[in-house]
């Protein structure tokens, strides 16, 4: 792989909502096998921004322009030619988790290969061969095989959570895009997506980017920080560098040392 490849471009992207500026020419660039996490107080950006690389928020017209693996998703506020196909290659893991509930995990993790065998097979439950033994083992590889024939709707947050993760992976993404993936779920299962996700950028090479509020999980799984304030970026560097003074810049004068434990200081 080049040195120089990337696998998300975002280029001077603005987002307005009424008269809010919720992104206010954004700029920064994801290289492949990175896990990134995104951060900054509520109202600052963040889901927006997220949800603008995947193409389901449009941008402002202008110079902005979104990029994932060499394809443009977005440019001049308006999706491209080229946006389905680089859709097929990012996987976006939802906060309230975006499975069917009445559906199996099983089924939820194989909706991941719509884009390959078509819609109207897949409505059908008329999986291939091969979908069925990538949607068994992406349950096995975030550890809720056991559940695959649950309605997904029965299971907790966490379970569900994993078979977001599968899904994903069942869909073959080259970059996963979490958005508060732990924001529902309680400790311990929070830091299992987290170890889920951490171990896919590293044993599988994926290019992750994740929102948190939680700082300390930044820290402990992801080696790159971007901070959001206002709609700007605040800081793009590396985690170890979010001292509790830069924290108070980006998060304002309330930021609490609780709301970081062990963080320095």
């Amino acid at each position: 792989m080049p040195l120089d490849a990337i696998a998300l471009k975002v280029a001077r992207v603005s987002k307005t909502y009424g008269g809010t500026r919720a992104l206010d020419a954004v700029s920064f660039e994801v290289r492949p096998g990175e896990m990134v996490a995104l951060i900054g107080p509520s109202g600052s950006g963040k889901s927006t921004l997220l949800r603008s690389i995947a193409g389901l928020v449009a941008i402002d017209a202008g110079e902005g322009r979104i990029e994932a693996f060499e394809r443009t998703i977005q440019r001049d506020g308006r999706l491209t030619g080229e946006t389905r196909a680089a859709r097929a290659e990012i996987g976006f893991i939802f906060q309230q988790f975006n499975l069917v509930g009445r559906l199996s995990l099983y089924a939820n993790a194989a909706l991941g290969a719509l884009g390959r065998i078509g819609f109207w097979r897949g409505l059908l439950g008329l999986w291939p061969a091969e979908t069925r033994g990538s949607a068994m083992a992406a349950l096995a590889r975030v550890g809720v095989a056991d559940q695959a024939g649950q309605r997904a709707g029965t299971l907790s947050g966490g379970q569900q959570q994993r078979a977001a993760i599968a899904r994903a992976l069942v869909q073959q993404a080259r970059a996963v895009l979490a958005d508060e993936p732990v924001a529902s779920l309680d400790p311990v299962s929070a830091r299992k997506v987290m170890e889920i996700l951490k171990d896919l950028n590293t044993a599988d090479g994926l290019t992750v980017v994740v929102t948190l509020h939680q700082v300390a999980y930044a820290r402990r799984y992801c080696d790159r920080a971007v901070a959001l304030k206002a709609g700007a970026v605040a800081y793009d560097g590396p985690t170890s560098g979010l001292t509790r003074d830069r924290l108070v810049d980006i998060y304002g004068a309330q930021f609490e040392d609780e709301a970081w434990p062990g963080g320095p200081t």
